[in-house]
C-alpha cells in the first residue's frame, strides 16, 4: 500500500489533434441543445447523422471530475435525449485533451457528515448511472485518456465503449487505494464485462489497464487511433449491435470457477483468504469489494447495489479511509509546491551520475525514462557502466516481454543514458548526483572535480544517507549549488527523496533540485542538514529497538511478525537484511556521536560484521537465502537462520506480546518524530507523516507518526513511554516536545 499515487499527469502539449478540431467545429457550427445554462459541465452536440455527442467538460478544471452538483445537469441532458426522436444514439465523450474523466471529486465525500448523507449521494450517483443505461438509444463512450475510478463506472454504464491507442489512455478503479470501494455501480458492472475473477483482481488492487490490456479482457470493446475515436463511436452507435462475447468463459476452468455456484465460492473464498494474508486485516475496503461483488452475482443486481452504496458509506466513515484521503491530499498539495515559495527552479537539461552503483544506476534509470532528461555516468571504471546500463535493461526488458513496452521505445529510453570513466560530456550538465561510498573526503574531493569539469551553475547533489551536507560542501568554491538528495533503494520503486539543503545552499539550488525530483517521479521533502536527515534519524530507533528485543529472547520471526501484522510492509530485522547489516553499522556510530546514546546500536552485533553476515547482498544474515533456504511443505516465507542464536548466545524463548513488541519499537520511532518536528528537522508535520509512509513503509491506514501520535493522544503515549523509561532505561524518555504537548493537550492537526 506504499504505492497510493494514482493520478495520470496531463500533457501540456499546445497541439491540438483532429478529434478535438472535429469537436470543437461541431460545437461552434451545431445547433447547441444546453444553450439555456452555458455552466453545464455537459452538452449536447448534435450531428446530421442523428448521433448525438454528450460532451463533458468541467469548467474551469484541467481533467474531468463528478461532483455532486452534476447530478441535476445530467438529468437535464438525459430528460433531452429522452423526449427527442431524432436522436438514434449517443456518443459520451471528453472536452478535455488526453483525459476521459478522473474520477470522483474527493472533496465531495469529506464533505459528508453521516453515514447515511454517503448512502444518499451514492444511491444518487447509481441511479443516474442506470438512466444513462436504460436509455432506449445506444450509448457509447469514446474514450481518450484517463478513464479512472467513477469515470469508468461513468463509461460501464454506456452500452458499448471504444478507446483511442494513446499512451495516456488508462482504465482502472483505483478506489481501493484510498480505503474505499467503487461507489457508482462499478462492483455490479465490472464482473459482467470481464468475469468475477478479472473483476476481483482490478478493484483490489486498484491497477490500471492500458488500452490493448481492456480489450483483451472485453473492458472495451475496439482500440482505434485517436484521430478516429469519434468517428468510430458514431459508427458503433448507429450500429447498435453490442452482443458481447464472454471471453473469460473460454477455458473448461474458467467455466467451473465462472459459471457455477461451487465455482465461485472457491474463487470468493480465495479471493479473501490473499487479501488478509496481505492486508492483515488492516483495510477493511477489500472484504467488502468481495462482497459487493459475490452479493450482486449471487443474489440480485439490485442487492448489490444497495450493498454497494452501504459498504462505500461505512468506509468512508472508517478511520484507514479518512486517514488514506488525507495522505492523497497531502501530496496533491506538495505537488504545486515549489523548494522555496516564489523561487521558480532553473530548467534541467541533461544530468551527471558519479557511481555506477545499485544506488547510481537506479538514479540513471528513473532520469531517463520517468523524468525524460538524458543521463550521464561515471564511474572508475567500464564494469561499473556496464553494471549501470544493466540495471535499466533489465527493468526495460521486463516490460518488452510483458508487451508493455515496444522493443524501440526501450532501445530510446536505454540511448537516454550513457557512460564514460572520464568526466567527457559533463561541461554541459545542469545537475549531477553523486552515489559512491560513504566516504567523506571521496565527496569533497568529488565537489571539487565537479566545479572544474562542469558549468559555475551545475547543482552537486549528494546522495548521502548520513553525512552532513555542510561537511561535503565545507571545501567547495561554490557552496551554494551544493545539497543533499537522498533516495531509497530501490531508486525505481521507493516514492521519496529527501532533500537537503545546508546554510550555504541558495534558494535556487533547492527549488531545481525539488523540480528535478518530482520529474524523477518522487515525492520530495526538504529536510534540515542534521545527522540521519528525517527518515534515517526515526528509523534507527526503531530498529535499535528491535534488536534489542531479540537479544533479549525474542525469536527473530516473532518480531518480524509483530510489526507486518501492525501494519509495515516488513519487519525490522528482515528490514535490517534487505538494506545491509553494513550499512546500519556505518550509520549508527554518525548518529551516536551527534545525536546521542540513545542511538548506540547493540554492541553484541558487532559479531554479525565478524563472521560475515552483511544481509541479503551476501545471502547470509538473520534469515536463509539462495540454497540454504529450506525446501518443504512445512516451510512457507522467510526462514531463520537458526545459527545465528547460538552466534549471539541466545535461547530464543520469547515472552511478550505481538503487541507489546509492536509497541515498543514503534513508539520509539514516534517520539524521535516529534523531536524532528520540534527541532524543524521537517518543515511539518505533513511532511514527516509522508517522509515515513513513502520512505518507511510506516503503515498508511494510520497516516503517519504524527497523525498516529495525534490518534493514541499525547498524554497516553507520555506516559507508556515514561513507564518504560523507569523499567527498561532512559531510552524511553518522552521528548520535551511531547511532554509540552501532553501538558497543553496540543495536537499536530
Amino acid at each position: 500500500m506504499n504505492d497510493i499515487k494514482t493520478d495520470t499527469k496531463a500533457d501540456t502539449s499546445s497541439e491540438m489533434n483532429s478529434d478535438e478540431l472535429q469537436v470543437e467545429s461541431q460545437v461552434a457550427n451545431s445547433e447547441l441543445s444546453s444553450e439555456s445554462n452555458k455552466s453545464s459541465a455537459f452538452t449536447l452536440v448534435r450531428q446530421e447523422n442523428g448521433i448525438v455527442h454528450l460532451v463533458m467538460d468541467v469548467v474551469d478544471d484541467t481533467m474531468n471530475t463528478l461532483k455532486a452538483e452534476f447530478a441535476e445537469q445530467v438529468a437535464d441532458v438525459l430528460a433531452e435525449i429522452k423526449a427527442d426522436a431524432a436522436i438514434t444514439g449517443v456518443v459520451l465523450c471528453s472536452g478535455k485533451e488526453d483525459s476521459f474523466v478522473a474520477g470522483a471529486d474527493i472533496n465531495m465525500i469529506n464533505d459528508c457528515k453521516t453515514k447515511e448523507e454517503v448512502v444518499a449521494l451514492t444511491r444518487q450517483g447509481q441511479m443516474i448511472f442506470s438512466q444513462l443505461e436504460q436509455l432506449n438509444v445506444p450509448v457509447v463512450a469514446a474514450i481518450n485518456g484517463a478513464c479512472l475510478g467513477g469515470g469508468l463506472e461513468l463509461a460501464m454504464a454506456c452500452h458499448a465503449r471504444v478507446c483511442s491507442d494513446n499512451p495516456k489512455t488508462a482504465l482502472g478503479l483505483p478506489e481501493v487505494q484510498l480505503g474505499l470501494l467503487p461507489g457508482g455501480g462499478g462492483t455490479q458492472r465490472l464482473p459482467k464485462l470481464v468475469g468475477v475473477q478479472k473483476a476481483l483482481d482490478m478493484m483490489l488492487t486498484g491497477k490500471q489497464l492500458r488500452a490493448k490490456q481492456a480489450l483483451k479482457l472485453g473492458l472495451v470493446d475496439d482500440v482505434v487511433p485517436n484521430s478516429i475515436l469519434i468517428a468510430t463511436a458514431e459508427k458503433m452507435a448507429l450500429a447498435g449491435n453490442f452482443k458481447k462475447t464472454e471471453k473469460f468463459k473460454s477455458s473448461l476452468i474458467n467455466k467451473f470457477l465462472e459459471g457455477t455456484s461451487v465455482g465461485r465460492g472457491i474463487v470468493y473464498k480465495q479471493a479473501t483468504k490473499s487479501v488478509l494474508s496481505k492486508t492483515k486485516g488492516n483495510y477493511p475496503a477489500p472484504v467488502k469489494i468481495i462482497n459487493c461483488i459475490k452479493t450482486g452475482v449471487e443474489q440480485s443486481s439490485a442487492k448489490g447495489f444497495q450493498v454497494e452504496a452501504e459498504h462505500f458509506a461505512e468506509l468512508v466513515m472508517s478511520s484507514e479511509s479518512a486517514q488514506l484521503r488525507n495522505l492523497f491530499f497531502a501530496t496533491t498539495e506538495m505537488k504545486k509546491e515549489q523548494g522555496v515559495a516564489d523561487v521558480m527552479p532553473e530548467k534541467i537539461a541533461k544530468a551527471g551520475v558519479l557511481g555506477g552503483g545499485l544506488m547510481g544506476g537506479g538514479i540513471a534509470f528513473v532520469t531517463a525514462t520517468k523524468a525524460n532528461i538524458p543521463a550521464r555516468i561515471k564511474d572508475i571504471g567500464h564494469q561499473g557502466i556496464s553494471h549501470a546500463l544493466k540495471y535499466s535493461f533489465d527493468i526495460l526488458n521486463k516490460k518488452v516481454k510483458r508487451r508493455f513496452m515496444r522493443n524501440s521505445e526501450m532501445q530510446k529510453q536505454m540511448a537516454m543514458i550513457t557512460g564514460c570513466i572520464d568526466y567527457s560530456g559533463f561541461e554541459d550538465i545542469d545537475i549531477v548526483v553523486e552515489a559512491v561510498f560513504e566516504n567523506l573526503e571521496l565527496k569533497q574531493n568529488m565537489v571539487l572535480e565537479i566545479e572544474q569539469h562542469a558549468k559555475e551553475s551545475t547543482i552537486f547533489a549528494s546522495n548521502t544517507s548520513s553525512l552532513p551536507i555542510s561537511d561535503i560542501a565545507a571545501k567547495a568554491a561554490r557552496p551554494e549549488n551544493v545539497i543533499g538528495l537522498h533516495y531509497f533503494s530501490p531508486v525505481d520503486k521507493m516514492p521519496l527523496a529527501e532533500i537537503i539543503p545546508h546554510a550555504s545552499t541558495s534558494d535556487k539550488t533547492i527549488s531545481t533540485t525539488v523540480a528535478f525530483a518530482k520529474k524523477q517521479g518522487k515525492t520530495p521533502i526538504v529536510v534540515k542538514d542534521k545527522a540521519g536527515f528525517y527518515v534515517n534519524r526515526i528509523l534507527t530507533p526503531y530498529m535499535n529497538e528491535a534488536a534489542i528485543l531479540l537479544l533479549a529472547g525474542e525469536p527473530i520471526d516473532k518480531v518480524d511478525k509483530a510489526l507486518v501484522n501492525f501494519g509495515f510492509p516488513v519487519g525490522p530485522i528482515q528490514l535490517l537484511d534487505e538494506v545491509g547489516i553494513d550499512v546500519g553499522a556505518k550509520i549508527s556510530p554518525i548518529l551516536q556521536a551527534n545525536l546521542g546514546e540513545r542511538f548506540a546500536a547493540p554492541s553484541a552485533f558487532s559479531k554479525l560484521l565478524d563472521d560475515g553476515r552483511l544481509g541479503k547482498k551476501v545471502e547470509k544474515g538473520f534469515y536463509l537465502y539462495g540454497k540454504n533456504v529450506k525446501k518443504g511443505l512445512m516451510k512457507k516465507g522467510k526462514q531463520v537462520d537458526e545459527s545465528i542464536y547460538s552466534l549471539l548466545n541466545l535461547t530464543p524463548a520469547g515472552s511478550l506480546s505481538a503487541d507489546e513488541i509492536a509497541k515498543r519499537c514503534t513508539y520509539m520511532m514516534l517520539n524521535e518524530a516529534a523531536r524532528c518536528v520540534d527541532e524543524g528537522i521537517v518543515r511539518n508535520a505533513r511532511d514527516g507523516d509522508i517522509g515515513a509512509i513513502f520512505g518507511i513503509g510506516f503503515p498508511p491506514f494510520l497516516g503517519g507518526p504524527l497523525r498516529y501520535i495525534d490518534k493514541i493522544g499525547a498524554q497516553s503515549l507520555v506516559a507508556q513511554l515514561s513507564r518504560w523509561a523507569e523499567q527498561h532505561g532512559e531510552r524511553y524518555t518522552p521528548c520535551d516536545a511531547l511532554v509540552a504537548m501532553a501538558e497543553s493537550g496540543a495536537k499536530y492537526y
